[in-house]
C-alpha cells in the first residue's frame, strides 16, 4: 500500500505486521477500505496478498461511552455461535488485545458475501415475493438467536439476566447524561425533557424478569447480510457489540422500532427504510412470525417498543455528541441528532395507546 492515503482509525503498516503473524501466509495488505453505513464501531474491508478479503472491526473514534464497544465480547459471542448454533455469523479469525497496534483493540473475521439492504432503492431489483421471504428469514434468524442455549454455547456467564431491564434503564440513563454533557461541551444544548419523563414511565412499568436468553442488542435488517440466490436468506448477522444475556423481547421491540412501513409518516435517519418496499412483512406480521417460532407472549409488547425507543435515543445522542466533536468517520452523521426527539415522542405515544403498532 505504498503512497496510499491514510485510513482513519487504522495504522496500516502496524496492522500489516500484526496480520503477518496472526494469519500466517496471508501475504501483504493490499487495500483497506472503510465500509460505509456504520454508526458506532468502525468496520473495514482488508484485502490480503493471498487473494482473501477479511473484515476488521474496531471501536469508534472520539466520545466513547463506558462499557460500550467491547471488542472482546463481540468476538467471543460470534466465535461461540459459529461453533455451537445455527445462527449465521462470520467465522472469527483473530483478536488483538493490544491497543498499540492500530490505536484500539480490534478483531478480524472472514468476509461474507452478501448485500446490506438499507434503502428502498436497494430493493429495486427485489420481487415482492423475495422481499417477503427475506423478511421472514430475518424473523427466523432472531428466533434462532433467542433459542440458543447459553450454557451449551459456552455463554452462560455472558450476562446477568436477573434485573436486566432495570439495569438497562439505569445504564442508558447514565449514558444519556454523559452524552448530554459531551453535547454541551461541544457548544450545543438541547431541551429534551421527554427523556426524563420517559425514564420515569418505564421504571413504573418494569415487567418481571424473563428467562435469560442471548440478545443481539441491535437487531435489524441492515445489521445482516442478505442473499437472494438461490433463494432469499440471511447470510450473516453482524454488529454484535451490544449482545448479552437478557430479555429477548427487548430485541424484538428494537427491531420493530427500526422497521419502516410504506405508510409511516415519520422515518428515522438510521436503520433500514428498505422494509417499506413492496412485499416486506409489516411490523405486526414480523412479530407474529417470531412469536410462532418461539412461543413468545406478545401481550406486553408495547412496553418493549417504548423501551427500545428510549435505548435508541440514548445511543443516538452519544453518536450525535461524537459528530459535534468531529470524531465520526463516514456519511450521514449530521442526521442522527434529529432522530432523538422523534424517538422520545414515539415512545410516549406507544405507552399512551398501549399498542406496539
Amino acid at each position: 500500500m505504498k503512497d496510499e492515503p491514510a485510513v482513519p482509525g487504522v495504522d496500516v503498516p502496524r496492522l500489516a505486521a500484526w496480520l503477518a503473524e496472526a494469519l500466517p501466509g496471508s501475504g501483504p495488505v493490499t487495500a483497506v477500505d472503510l465500509i460505509a453505513g456504520g454508526r458506532s464501531n468502525l468496520t473495514y474491508r482488508v484485502a490480503l496478498g493471498d487473494g482473501r478479503d477479511v473484515v476488521l472491526r474496531r471501536p469508534p473514534l472520539g466520545h466513547v461511552l463506558p462499557t460500550a464497544h467491547d471488542m472482546a465480547r463481540e468476538y467471543r459471542v460470534m466465535a461461540a455461535l459459529g461453533a455451537a448454533s445455527g445462527v449465521p455469523v462470520p467465522a472469527m479469525l483473530a483478536f488483538c488485545a493490544d491497543a498499540g497496534v492500530i490505536g484500539a483493540t480490534f478483531y478480524v473475521m472472514d468476509f461474507v458475501a452478501g448485500r446490506v439492504l438499507r434503502t428502498e432503492a436497494d430493493a429495486a431489483d427485489l420481487a415482492p415475493a423475495q422481499a417477503g421471504a427475506l423478511g421472514d428469514r430475518l424473523a427466523d434468524a432472531l428466533a434462532e438467536i433467542h433459542t440458543v442455549d447459553p450454557e451449551r454455547a459456552g455463554l452462560a456467564d455472558f450476562g446477568r439476566p436477573a434485573g436486566y431491564l432495570e439495569r438497562q434503564l439505569r445504564r442508558w440513563g447514565q449514558q444519556w447524561e454523559r452524552s448530554r454533557d459531551a453535547v454541551r461541551a461541544a457548544g450545543a444544548d438541547r431541551d429534551l425533557p421527554g427523556f426524563d419523563r420517559l425514564v420515569a414511565r418505564l421504571g413504573e412499568r418494569l415487567p418481571p424478569d424473563a428467562p435469560g436468553r442471548l440478545v443481539h442488542g441491535d437487531f435489524r435488517l441492515d445489521n445482516a447480510l442478505a442473499r437472494l440466490e438461490p433463494e432469499p436468506a440471511i447470510a450473516a448477522v453482524v454488529d454484535w457489540e451490544m449482545s448479552t444475556l437478557g430479555d429477548p423481547l427487548s430485541d424484538l421491540g428494537l427491531t420493530l422500532v427500526y422497521w419502516t412501513e410504506a405508510g409511516d409518516a415519520e422515518r428515522l435517519p438510521v436503520g433500514a427504510t428498505v422494509t417499506a418496499a413492496p412485499g416486506f412483512p409489516t411490523r405486526r406480521e414480523f412479530a407474529a412470525r417470531y412469536a410462532a417460532a418461539t412461543g413468545a407472549d406478545l401481550s406486553g409488547l408495547d412496553y418493549y417498543v417504548a423501551f427500545a425507543c428510549f435505548k435508541l435515543a440514548a445511543i443516538l445522542e452519544g453518536i450525535h455528541a461524537r459528530f459535534l466533536q468531529n470524531a465520526t468517520v463516514g456519511a450521514g452523521f449530521d442526521l442522527v441528532g434529529a432522530a432523538v426527539p422523534l424517538l422520545l415522542d414515539r415512545a410516549h405515544r406507544v405507552l399512551d395507546s398501549g399498542s406496539a403498532w
